[in-house]
Formats: C-alpha cells, sequence, structure tokens
C-alpha cells in the first residue's frame, strides 16, 4: 500500500499523528487532513506544516474534536474532489489514569469519547465508501490490561471490535494496539518510565511507522505491536497467576523452563546459605530483628527510600504502595540475601514484614518450636522488666545478688566448676539471699 490522493489524520497535530503525517508525506499522499481540538493553535503545528510542505504534499490543519459528528462532517465534505479520500488513520485519544473505583461516569465518558466516538462517527460518516485503508490507533492496555486505565482499555478494545465488524462487512480496517512510542505523548514522561520498569520500553517511532506499513499491507485486522523486555515483563504479568495470553511463546516457555531448572538448586541452597548458618546460633527474638531488618532493607530499595528508617513497616506492602512489580523486585532482593525461592505473590500472600518475616523463617528451615527458644523469650521478658525498674541502690544490690546466685546454680548444672556450690554461694550472699536460697533449696516459700 503506498498512500494517494487525501489522508485524514484525527489528533493528527500530536506527538503519534505527527510521526505519521511525516510518514505519509514521504509515502506519496498528496494531501494530508490533520484534525485535534485545538487545530492550528496547537503547540508546533506551524512547524510541522512547513516540515510537511517541503515534501509537496498539501497540509490541511482543522480544529475538529472528532467525537463532534456535525464537525467531522464538515471535516469530511471540505475535502477537495481533486484529492479523494482514500485513507483515514484514527490517532485520536485521551488518558487518565485513574483506578476503576474511582473513575465517575463522566471520567469515563470523555475518555471513551475521543476513542470510540471518533472511530463511530468516521465509520458512520464513511459509510460504505472504499478506502485503502481505515486504521485505528487502539492500545496495549486492550490487550492485556493496564493498572489504572480501566476506561482507557475498555475504549480500545471498542476499536478491536470496530475493525473485527468493518473487515465483516467487507471494509478496510486494521487496529493496531501499540505499546507505548518513545518520546513525546502518552507514553512518555512518568507513565514511559514506570511503563520500562515493567518490561514494556517505548518503541522507537521509525519502527512503529515500518510495523504500521507491514499491518496494512499484509492485511491484518488487529495486531499488537511493542518493544517487550520478556524476563521483566513476565515476572511482573505473571506474579499472581499462569497467563494463557503469553505462556506459549517461545521466549516466555524459555523463562518458565530456567526458573523450574533454578528451583532444587535454590531450595538446597537455603539451608546453607551464610544467612541461615548466622541464624542458627541466635535466640529466637535474635532471629526474628535480623530478618526483619533484612526484609525491611530491602522494601526500603524496592520503594526508593533512602534508608530502612523511612518504612513504616506495621502499614501493608499494599499499602506502602507495592505493586506487581514491586513485589517481583523484593521477592528477588530476599531471593538472593537468604537463597530462598520465593514467588512474587509473597507480598499478597503475607501483607506484612512481620508475617514475610514467619515465611522467611520456615523457608530457611527454622520452625521456632525449641525449648531454648521459650527459655530466651522468658529471658527477654525479664530483661525488659528490669530496665524498666526504678529501683534504689539497696534493692539493685539485692536483684543483682539474686541473678548472680541465679546464674551460679546455672552453671553448677551445666557442669561448671564446683566454685557453682550453694555453700560458696552462702559465703558472698546477704541474709535476705540466704533465705531466699534455702527456701529454694528445700522448697520453702
Amino acid at each position: 500500500w503506498r498512500p494517494s490522493g487525501s489522508v485524514l489524520v484525527t489528533g493528527g497535530t500530536g506527538a503519534l499523528g505527527s510521526h505519521v503525517a511525516r510518514w505519509l508525506a514521504r509515502s506519496g499522499a498528496e494531501h494530508l487532513v490533520l484534525t485535534s481540538r485545538r487545530g492550528e493553535a496547537a503547540p508546533g503545528v506551524a512547524e510541522l506544516v512547513a516540515e510537511l510542505a517541503e515534501t509537496g504534499a498539501r497540509v490541511t490543519v482543522a480544529a475538529c474534536d472528532v467525537a463532534d459528528r456535525e464537525a467531522l462532517a464538515g471535516v469530511l465534505a471540505a475535502i477537495p474532489a481533486e484529492y479523494p479520500l482514500t485513507a483515514v488513520i484514527h490517532t485520536a485519544g485521551i488518558g487518565d489514569p485513574t483506578s476503576l473505583v474511582d473513575t465517575d461516569l463522566d471520567g469515563f465518558a470523555e475518555v471513551l469519547a475521543a476513542k470510540v466516538g471518533g472511530a463511530v462517527n468516521l465509520d458512520a460518516l464513511l459509510g460504505d465508501r472504499p478506502l485503502d485503508a481505515f486504521v485505528l490507533f487502539s492500545s496495549i492496555a486492550a490487550t492485556w490490561g493496564s493498572g489504572h486505565q480501566g476506561a482507557y482499555s475498555a475504549a480500545n478494545a471498542f476499536l478491536d471490535g470496530l475493525a473485527e465488524q468493518r473487515r465483516a462487512r467487507g471494509l478496510a480496517a486494521t487496529a493496531v494496539a501499540w505499546g507505548p512510542w518513545a518520546g513525546d505523548g502518552m507514553g512518555g514522561g512518568e507513565p514511559g518510565e514506570q511503563m520500562s520498569r515493567r518490561g514494556v520500553p517505548g518503541l522507537d517511532p521509525e519502527t512503529a511507522i515500518r510495523a504500521l506499513h507491514y499491518s496494512v499491507d499484509c492485511g491484518d485486522r488487529t495486531v499488537t505491536v511493542a518493544e517487550v523486555v520478556w524476563d521483566r515483563f513476565t515476572a511482573a504479568f505473571t506474579s499472581v497467576r499462569p497467563s494463557p495470553l503469553i505462556g506459549d511463546l517461545p521466549e516466555v516457555r524459555q523463562l518458565f523452563a530456567s526458573a523450574e531448572e533454578r528451583t532444587e538448586s535454590a531450595q538446597s541452597e537455603a539451608g546453607g546459605s551464610a544467612l541461615a548458618q548466622r541464624l542458627s546460633g541466635l535466640p529466637q527474638a535474635e532471629r526474628n530483628r535480623v530478618l526483619r531488618e533484612l526484609v525491611v532493607a530491602e522494601m526500603a530499595k524496592v520503594l526508593g527510600h533512602a534508608s530502612a528508617e523511612s518504612v513504616d513497616a506495621s502499614r501493608t506492602f499494599q499499602e506502602l504502595g507495592f505493586d506487581s512489580l514491586a513485589a517481583v523486585d523484593l521477592a528477588n532482593g530476599l531471593k538472593a540475601a537468604t537463597g530462598c525461592r520465593l514467588a512474587a505473590t509473597m507480598v499478597f500472600d503475607y501483607p506484612t514484614a512481620d508475617d514475610l518475616v514467619g515465611h522467611l523463617r520456615e523457608e530457611l528451615g527454622d520452625d521456632g518450636d525449641s525449648a531454648a527458644d521459650a527459655e530466651f523469650s522468658e529471658i527477654d521478658q525479664l530483661e525488659a522488666r528490669l530496665a524498666a525498674t526504678e529501683s534504689d541502690d539497696a534493692a539493685r544490690a539485692r536483684i543483682t545478688g539474686r541473678l548472680e546466685i541465679l546464674l551460679a546454680k546455672w552453671k553448677g548444672s551445666t557442669g561448671a566448676p564446683a566454685g557453682a556450690s550453694v555453700a560458696d554461694q552462702l559465703e558472698t550472699a546477704s541474709d535476705d539471699e540466704i533465705f531466699d536460697l534455702l527456701g529454694n533449696e528445700f522448697g520453702i516459700s
């Protein structure tokens, strides 16, 4: 397919529409009709028109909301007969990154208007007019979903359905579900960075244009075009459940096979890891503390905090802003530190740092039920009570003496030198301590 005559590009002054217009002008379109809500008042329009004119193409810029059928009909009627309309490329659309629960009807309708309203109007106004191409710019939000893009996903899914319907009527139609394009537009800035972190970096515009030409040339009805870093994308996309949508792709099958091969070795490494050896010599309270510090430090790293002190570990992972990608990052960090095989779903299965600490202990083979743990726990409680006690010197001396006697008895029971005998203890004990000691020895209260 080579463009000719007039080609209508909705959203033609925007980032994607401008790339399309340049390609059309280079490829032979004699007249370009570029619509946008602001028309010639849109930023950069004068420069774009001058650039396109250098190719010899005639350019018309029209201020038109394509959701307004009457206004769109006026634009179509104004196309000169000498350059008959041969193709339509519908790029217009707006995004609204809002969770579905926070989207009201007005907001939903606004997102649908440009995409759906414009496409419906184009289809209705052009009727059965033969065209070389009728291209609808859809989105990966309609192919596999996208967080906080409920309305936008629905709008683009409609475009995919409209393409199928037009083809069933014997008319030209191609819906291209795009991943983000590099540069300006809805896929740029912070949204683009977020997509890149999830394994979908921006498409090179020239590569995208070649894919667009190829899709129309080959007669595709619906096609998805995206740059995908499969290991990054798959980890997040399948973190909660397997995905039949991508499960059979060769890159994904290879990733799953490699993961299975690592499972057994990872499990065997966990018990012998340096961390596990370190924890084995500590009481339960200390083991919990070490693991909790590790978990909170990794949480801070994933969330981008300068230090672990910035993390309120009493809140759930969801409250702290953990999404599927952050869950993958946390699982990978803890896996590297512990040697355990950890699922990315752990932040949903174990929703707080303390819950996750318990899970890590299980993975490390620490059941936490030894008799020594119970004794250590009581000692910890005694230590806490003593630290909180306000006593005078006499009382502190009595408590100290009693503790020394207790320690001496413990040493004696564990085979310590005979210096820990009751007789030796009595030599240095005060009167009250002697009574306590003898009472304990003979069961007298």
